[in-house]
């Protein structure tokens, strides 16, 4: 039986995950978390075999999640199942210590096989994340978003959205000066003046759908 930890902040996307494991005689699920402490929680005091992981959560976020797994859990398989586009974070994610990523506007059988893919102890890669992947090895001149931290990177992508400071100071639990500190800097290494400067940036590398 493979135990699974949920962590989503969306109870409706818990429960439908819930219910498609159901499904499955191989898969169960040992505990649901919506923040990223009840995460950090959750690994601790459950036996869990694999994690399915939400990128955007209040109290830190997935990246930052799999970065303190790195020290409590770094044998634990983390399959990240995000709003966001391969484009937009799959490299990061892997980069920082998830066995592989998948959007959730997946099929449910393609979930499945993910997981039972990642408990295996494989990394489970989508042609999307190859082709990234492929294009990252090729080297060239690397563009300046990736020189971004992992959370400016996810303030950069939120402000893309249209939020404003304020939503996203809200949405990360961080104040609304922390937020400004991040655009700040994100205008510093992109070499730009203003937020709609910002969204044309990502438009041109291709970071938005």
């Amino acid at each position: 039986m493979i135990k699974v930890l949920i962590a989503d902040d969306h109870a409706v996307v818990r429960r439908g995950l819930a219910q498609i494991m159901d499904d499955e005689p191989d898969l169960a699920v040992a505990a649901e978390a919506r923040t990223a402490g009840e995460v950090l929680h959750a690994v601790r005091e459950n036996d869990i075999d694999i994690l399915i992981l939400d990128i955007a959560m209040p109290g830190g976020g997935g990246l930052e999640v799999l970065k303190q797994l790195q020290d409590l859990r770094p044998d634990l398989p983390t399959l990240v199942l995000s709003v966001y586009a391969e484009k937009q974070y799959a490299v990061r994610a892997m980069k920082a210590g998830a066995a592989g990523y998948l959007t959730k506007d997946s099929i449910p059988e393609e979930l499945v096989d993910a997981i039972r893919c990642v408990a295996r102890g494989e990394r489970y890669i989508t042609p999307a994340v190859t082709d990234l992947l492929a294009t990252r090895v090729r080297g060239g001149a690397a563009p300046s978003h990736q020189e971004l931290s992992n959370r400016e990177f996810q303030v950069m992508c939120m402000l893309t959205q249209g939020k404003t400071v304020s939503d996203i100071a809200d949405d990360l639990k961080l104040s609304a000066k922390t937020i400004s500190t991040y655009r700040a800097r994100i205008l510093k290494k992109l070499h730009l003046e203003t937020t709609a400067d910002i969204i044309r940036y990502a438009l041109q590398h291709d970071l938005v759908d």
